[in-house]
């Protein structure tokens, strides 16, 4: 089954995903590596003209059944392409050891197809609502930030302020640098990101570290105002040591109604 939803506003271009299942079939256009462990995965929508039509912080759910695998796979992916792009869908995907479905995406070659089950809402976001976001992403945890991030910074009437705090293992874990170096120089004031690498190489101008509690104090991740708001995205030990009781960022001053876990 594949298809798009037709939108509801008169004359503007169909939608992919609705607010229920999907279960649709895309092809993939093309696929390419990012660094050792990532791929950026296009997709083609069911024509030119059609969007996804995703709110913003959305994931899909993708299914599969893997070679050599007994059971299908379900996993979600976060797309990077924005909502409003027509014609394809582009995914961020990093691969696991052992990781079935990361494995399968990563053997896919441009042709192959892809099913996408059901879109999956993630934080309801509201333009000027909080008048400044803490992102915090470890790993693969970059891509819902990044999707969040580019919706605010793309909507002229949207003046909320971003930090982004990013932690990996290598400086090629720095996944889409050049894009927020972009709007650092883009959005002076308004957008500014920190890496941490924990493994750098020789030489390297990004600085040693974990995102731990030292770090997200010597850069000011504070709750400066009484709408900030703070997301957090990562491995399962960085999410507990952020939001796990008397956590950092408890201890900084955010209330459990200012975190919200991707």
């Amino acid at each position: 089954m594949s298809g798009s939803t037709p939108s509801s506003r008169t004359g503007s271009p169909a939608q992919a995903f609705g607010s229920g299942p999907a279960f649709l079939l895309l092809k993939l256009q093309s696929s390419e590596s990012v660094n050792h462990n990532t791929k950026k995965l296009r997709f083609e929508l069911p024509t030119p003209e059609t969007t996804s039509g995703l709110g913003l912080t959305s994931a899909l759910l993708t299914f599969a059944w893997p070679q050599g695998s007994t059971f299908p796979v379900l996993r979600p992916y976060t797309p990077v392409s924005s909502a409003d792009e027509p014609g394809v869908l582009d995914l961020l995907v990093k691969k696991y050891p052992n990781g079935k479905q990361s494995s399968h995406l990563h053997s896919l070659q441009p042709g192959d197809s892809l099913r996408f089950v059901v879109p999956i809402k993630g934080y309801k976001w509201e333009a000027n609502k909080h008048p400044e976001v803490t992102m915090i992403a470890g790993g693969a945890g970059i891509t819902p930030m990044y999707q969040l991030a580019r919706g605010i910074l793309d909507n002229p009437g949207d003046k909320t302020k971003i930090r982004l705090l990013f932690g990996v293992n290598t400086d090629a874990d720095v996944l889409l640098k050049d894009e927020f170096d972009a709007w650092e120089r883009q959005y002076p004031g308004r957008f500014k990101a920190v890496y941490t690498v924990s493994n750098p190489e020789a030489g390297s101008s990004l600085r040693k570290g974990y995102v731990d509690q030292a770090l997200v104090e010597e850069e000011g991740f504070k709750a400066t105002a009484e709408g900030s708001h703070v997301f957090v995205c990562g491995p399962p030990p960085m999410e507990a040591s952020l939001c796990g009781k008397k956590g950092i960022l408890e201890q900084l001053g955010y209330k459990k109604s200012q975190i919200y876990k991707f």
